[in-house]
């Protein structure tokens, strides 16, 4: 509890730097009275076609805005006017219910319901809870998410800050620092005011960073929760609204069901339309998904077509098809002059033990092909000189993924290339003769007699005619000189 009080004394002194983003202090939003209009289709937008999920058009949802992120990197990969300033009803608790969960330490205390909490508009969605009513605080959590109770998002505003205005500075300042600068919140629950507004691209971000928390990935993906007896209530099972992740039964199966969903939340009043904040898990791949202002039952069609469509942009490969995408060829030396690929050779790659998969969208995939170095570490085992045998490894290829062990691939000749004739020996085939030679002494013959004696005759002279110049040079210096004939006159 120490803990959480620092970082939200910390949150409310940033908080004060940015006043344009400070709660509206009004525990009683007005709702608008009249409600506006259902969106509708675009008439000149082409048909969707469900078994090409991948040519989604933007015209082709309902929601009047739309947004598709990757949970893992935040990566837009699917959006419609995502930046248009909307009201995000109840999708306001996946905020509200995340700082619970980041903010309290212990889960499983038990928490009394204050008056303020349980005073809700009477139009509100409730976990009926009551004032003075002792109940734990993961079952808040629990009964905000799958009833989009507007009482439980009270109660945890009220146990992380204690009240509710100075909650709604967390919701804004915490907003502000996911970057998220097209969001202001007046209240925990998303009820109606002017002036609580996001936009699907902001929400999506909020929902991604919550996603990250386990215990949030829990309570988002249940279906339906028992509420332990209370001390003014009976026990009582709460079941989601989302017909996105109800599978109904045999007899009634729901049409509106999507087998890969993992959560999260709906949200709808008078002037927000239908919303609806989703999260899909499929083959390793984890999608974030928003739609905002769109029908009652269109929100689970826009939601399925925008996790179609992303799934569609993925592919599953092992490295060894990264690597088939462009495989090594190597030029050999000493190579056949019949040889028709002039010592060219392609290098072939299989695993020696093991395997390893990759999930990535196709344009990550072919990047990944095209500088498949940067994935892994490449070793040679021997040089590129002819011959070669077919199957002959070469080399190794070794990948470390981010979790387990490295797999390590050979790589080995697809084909043989013959040595030419009469190649000039190397230096190792030199030596390995010489040692696999039983006589240390080589064979005596006329050829080795004068290879061997030829330099020594040579140099026998040299040094005979070097002495017999310089013995001729001091006879010279050592001779009388020739009497010269003196005349006088």
């Amino acid at each position: 509890m120490k803990k959480a009080a620092f970082f939200l004394a910390l949150t409310l002194f940033l908080a004060s730097f940015f006043p344009a983003y400070a709660a509206k202090k009004n525990s009683e939003p007005v709702v608008t009275a009249e409600p506006i209009p259902e969106p509708t289709a675009n008439p000149d937008a082409a048909p969707y076609d469900p078994e090409h999920p991948d040519e989604l058009e933007p015209d082709q949802l309902w929601a009047a805005s739309a947004v598709l992120m990757t949970q893992d990197k935040g990566e837009v990969i699917f959006e419609k006017d995502p930046d248009s300033i909307r009201y995000p009803a109840s999708m306001t608790k996946i905020m509200t219910v995340w700082l619970g969960i980041m903010f309290v330490e212990d889960l499983n205390e038990t928490v009394i319901v204050s008056e303020t909490a349980a005073a809700v508009p009477e139009d509100s969605s409730t976990m009926h809870l009551k004032a003075g009513e002792e109940i734990r605080f993961i079952d808040v959590l629990y009964g905000t998410m799958l009833v989009s109770a507007n009482d439980g998002a009270n109660v945890i505003a009220e146990v992380v800050s204690g009240d509710i205005p100075r909650f709604v500075d967390l919701m804004n300042t915490t907003a502000l620092n996911l970057g998220c600068l097209n969001t202001h919140f007046m209240n925990p629950h998303g009820y109606h005011d002017d002036n609580h507004y996001s936009t699907a691209r902001d929400m999506a971000i909020i929902a991604r960073e919550a996603m990250k928390n386990e215990t949030f990935r829990e309570i988002a993906r249940t279906i339906s929760y028992q509420v332990p007896r209370t001390n003014m209530q009976r026990a009582r099972t709460l079941t989601t609204k989302s017909d996105y992740m109800l599978p109904g039964s045999e007899e009634e199966p729901n049409k509106y069901y999507y087998e890969y969903a993992t959560g999260i939340k709906t949200g709808s009043h008078s002037q927000s339309g239908w919303c609806f904040c989703g999260a899909a898990s499929k083959d390793g791949v984890d999608l974030i998904s928003v739609v905002m202002f769109t029908g009652k039952r269109n929100r689970w069609n826009d939601t399925v077509k925008l996790m179609n469509y992303g799934f569609s942009q993925y592919q599953s490969v092992t490295v060894a098809d990264l690597y088939n995408m462009n495989p090594i060829t190597i030029e050999t030396s000493n190579y056949s002059t019949s040889d028709t690929n002039r010592g060219k050779v392609k290098l072939l790659c299989k695993p020696l033990e093991g395997s390893a998969t990759i999930v990535a969208t196709k344009a990550d995939v072919k990047r990944m092909a095209d500088n498949l170095t940067d994935l892994v570490f490449i070793q040679y085992d021997r040089d590129f000189q002819a011959p070669i045998e077919a199957g002959e490894q070469i080399g190794t290829m070794t990948y470390f993924p981010e979790k387990g062990d490295p797999v390590v691939y050979a790589l080995t000749a697809a084909r043989s290339v013959e040595q030419r004739t009469n190649v000039p020996k190397s230096l190792d085939e030199i030596v390995a003769e010489t040692y696999a030679d039983p006589n240390p002494f080589p064979p005596f013959n006329f050829e080795f007699a004068l290879t061997l004696f030829a330099p020594l005759v040579v140099l026998g002279v040299v040094i005979f005619l070097i002495r017999r110049a310089r013995k001729n040079r001091r006879a010279h210096k050592l001779r009388p000189p020739k009497p010269v004939n003196r005349y006088v006159k």
